[in-house]
């Protein structure tokens, strides 16, 4: 692949050092919606109409100073990107102590997703549990925490089921509401049930760990 040349075409200082909250849209593609209308830093690889930077995410986010972001949303990304700890490290530097990042990412049973050949990886449950000292979630399964050094804090984790046809949603739906009944459940179903029922996937909200993080900028 060609190196991308970051190309910013907003008058980011002006948006960082203003009164609004500083909302970040990461792998945003085709946005519907400019900046001047929605408040999104819409950033991408592709040189799209609403896209405010070019940048390639692999090489992280140097163009954004450390705890200057108070929302970033990224949705079906993470899938795409080959060096997952080096973004997800600058994802929790550029965060405000009290920013949340919301998520959507593939969970491994969602057969639709291997058909994409650039997804290079999927998730489970415990994927960012590993980032996590967290105990809000109460899972019976633990996971090292000692693989990095980037802490964060997670609000929330939710499975998330959807189907393409119709006449299925109600079904996919049904299935939502009772596996994200409890941490319980959704162990349970992971573990026992994920390849009768596949899951489409996962939505996490975090936000730094501030007490326990340990990395600083770059």
């Amino acid at each position: 692949m060609e190196k991308t040349t970051l190309n910013i075409k907003i008058d980011l200082n002006a948006v960082l050092n203003g009164p609004n909250p500083v909302v970040v849209e990461l792998g945003c593609g085709d946005k519907a919606k400019s900046f001047s209308e929605d408040g999104r830093i819409g950033i991408d690889l592709v040189d799209l109409e609403n896209v405010d930077i070019v940048a390639n995410l692999e090489e992280g986010l140097a163009f954004l100073p450390d705890a200057s972001v108070d929302k970033l949303y990224a949705r079906s990304l993470l899938e795409h990107i080959n060096n997952f700890d080096r973004l997800l490290t600058e994802v929790i530097r550029v965060l405000k102590s009290d920013g949340v990042c919301h998520l959507l990412v593939p969970h491994f049973s969602n057969p639709y997703h291997y058909s994409d050949p650039t997804h290079v990886r999927f998730f489970g449950l415990y994927s960012f549990l590993y980032y996590s000292h967290s105990e809000k979630l109460q899972f019976k399964r633990q996971v090292p925490t000692f693989y990095t050094e980037s802490r964060l804090e997670i609000i929330s984790l939710k499975l998330r089921f959807r189907s393409p046809f119709k006449g299925r949603k109600w079904w996919k739906r049904l299935h939502e509401k009772i596996f994200n009944l409890s941490p319980w459940m959704q162990e349970f179903y992971e573990e026992n049930l994920c390849y009768l029922f596949p899951c489409y996937g996962i939505t996490i909200e975090f936000h730094p760990d501030r007490d326990r993080l340990k990395v600083s900028g770059g």
